[in-house]
């Protein structure tokens, strides 16, 4: 029989990661309590997070799902809990962690759940490892918490190293974090892909770009890790090319406004991400160089691949084992050469039509097995083996 799962991970909605991904199919086979987060910082004294607050503090303990995913997620109890985010202090952390679990004691007896296994994703759950009745714990790590952006770094750090030594299990999505783990507790698990989703012709979205000018485009958080020289260099080189950029803005990235061919689209619904992604002619990962890129996985790289659209990358590690099927760039004038190297068959279509069509398969075959429904399959034995 199947043990049931809590789950620390992100505020469930919004674009699904992966842990929202394999919890979708492990709760076809167990009930799932999944707590909203509890932070990775502290607040600071800005707007976004005194909204970020005021919202917690409102919101329901239990939540309700979204009227689409209700019977979807019919085993799933999603949580909203009110505790002190990323305590530093002894003191705090206690209060915190008893705060917490004294909000999610009657919920996990009232759901009576099957000898359940802690899974995280935080490494601030930590401190209620021990306080919630399981007797399994199992860390997922899809990044490097002492490089990642909007974190406190020196907190989060010394609650990671206290979960590693706890967990029974760590779940590693890139090879570079599965080489920081015990490696006999450690499994590589890398991200999958919703492959129909992404394969399956979609009707292009009514707000791309459609003035028959190429389109580079990217989706997902416009953040610091992006290389923003690069984007500014290869947008101005290439005015008869659209730029489409889709996801929440930092304020580096709010500043690509000011290129007449570029195109700010705010956060889209997953599910609609391919009317973009199908429909414009390059897709672009542009990061810098850093130490939370070398250790990313994105989910991104294999629903690009699934479109069968052209794909330009800078290099980092997880995008080794798919070079055969990305242009990877080293700099700006690089990446202007590969567009406009798309951009010449685009033009002489005809010419390239057969060599387009048999790249299109081998680089959707890359990616046509590698979906989340197998992924769950190999985390299935694994948690079954605890």
């Amino acid at each position: 029989m199947s043990r049931d799962l809590i789950v620390f991970g992100e505020d469930w909605g919004g674009l699904p990661s992966s842990t929202q991904h394999l919890i979708r199919h492990l709760a076809v086979k167990r009930k799932i309590i999944w707590i909203n987060s509890i932070g990775l910082r502290q607040p600071h004294l800005s707007v976004h997070d005194i909204m970020r607050v005021l919202k917690k503090l409102s919101a329901k303990t239990i939540c309700n799902k979204p009227a689409q995913e209700k019977l979807a997620l019919h085993n799933i109890t999603i949580v909203n809990p009110i505790t002190l985010p990323a305590p530093r202090t002894c003191f705090s952390r206690a209060l915190a962690s008893n705060w917490l679990s004294r909000q999610l004691l009657p919920i996990i007896k009232r759901a009576k759940l099957r000898d359940p296994i802690m899974w995280t994703s935080l490494p601030t759950a930590v401190d209620v490892a021990d306080k919630l009745g399981t007797t399994s714990l199992v860390y997922y790590c899809c990044d490097d918490f002492s490089s990642l952006a909007g974190v406190d770094h020196n907190t989060v750090v010394r609650r990671e190293a206290e979960l590693v030594e706890k967990a029974d299990l760590i779940l590693a999505s890139s090879e570079t974090l599965v080489s920081r783990f015990p490696h006999q507790r450690t499994k590589f698990l890398p991200h999958g892909v919703d492959y129909t989703l992404f394969s399956i012709p979609v009707l292009r979205a009514p707000d791309l770009p459609d003035n028959q000018r190429p389109i580079a485009g990217f989706y997902g958080s416009l953040s610091e890790w992006l290389d923003y020289n690069l984007l500014d260099t290869i947008i101005s080189v290439l005015p008869y090319w659209d730029f489409v950029f889709i996801g929440s803005a930092c304020k580096r990235a709010l500043l690509l406004k000011s290129y007449s061919n570029v195109t700010l689209l705010a956060h889209r619904p997953h599910h609609l991400l391919p009317s973009y992604s199908q429909h414009w002619t390059v897709s672009m990962l542009p990061f810098t160089s850093n130490a939370q890129i070398k250790s990313c996985n994105p989910l991104k790289l294999r629903e690009y691949l699934a479109t069968g659209t052209p794909i330009i990358s800078t290099p980092f590690p997880a995008i080794t084992s798919y070079s055969s099927f990305v242009s990877i760039v080293q700099t700006a004038y690089e990446m202007v050469s590969a567009l406009e190297q798309v951009r010449f068959q685009q033009i002489h279509e005809k010419r390239y039509e057969s060599c387009n069509r048999l790249r299109r398969k081998q680089q959707q075959n890359a990616v046509k097995l590698h979906t989340w429904e197998s992924r769950a399959k190999d985390l299935e034995r694994w948690l079954d083996a605890l």
